[in-house]
């Protein structure tokens, strides 16, 4: 579990200094103060690396208390409805990730696996909230998360008033449409 640890650690700790594209297992062991031998005993390549560390930033919880940003963005529905906060936003709040979500080399591969990560959790509250078929609300979820990650990611993660604007206007435009729907 510590080498394990060791080696995420030091995956983060690349990427904030270069592009995922430009990380070798060699510069990958020592950083993490490890051998190759070590490394494929744990891994068997850079992507199973980044594969877990994504999958331990979706598993971050929402990482703050409400603030009056987030009363201004609505944080009461949108912890009631805690399956629609994007997974983007959620891991965007951390600072040890958001180098990774910044790498233009990593983009689709990110909203890949976020929605692969999220899909089976936000459709369901999707359909119940608008009545739609699941084909119909996957096209929904695909919009949203890519539409989502694009505006988090132009904001480079940083919730400042622009940020705020914008979501709110997302959001507005989102609950419209919700709406529409149910009618």
């Amino acid at each position: 579990m510590f080498t394990r640890q060791a080696i995420k650690d030091a995956f983060i700790t690349l990427v904030k200094q270069d592009s995922y594209a430009h990380i070798t297992v060699t510069a990958l062991c020592r950083e993490a103060e490890i051998t190759r031998s070590t490394f494929y005993l744990h891994y068997d390549s850079i992507t199973a690396v980044l594969n877990e560390v994504l999958d331990e930033a979706l598993q971050l919880p929402t990482q703050h208390e409400p603030s009056e940003l987030d009363t201004q963005l609505g944080f009461d529905y949108l912890k009631e409805n805690e399956s629609l906060i994007p997974a983007c936003q959620r891991i965007g709040d951390s600072d040890k990730y958001q180098e990774l979500l910044m790498d233009p080399d990593l983009s689709d591969y990110i909203v890949g696996h976020i929605m692969a990560h999220e899909r089976e959790r936000v459709i369901p509250a999707l359909q119940q909230k608008t009545g739609l078929s699941r084909e119909d609300t996957e096209t929904l979820f695909l919009y949203m998360i890519h539409g989502s990650f694009a505006v988090n990611r132009a904001h480079k993660f940083v919730k400042d008033p622009k940020w705020s604007h914008d979501v709110q206007l997302l959001n507005r435009f989102t609950n419209a449409g919700y709406k529409t729907f149910k009618d």
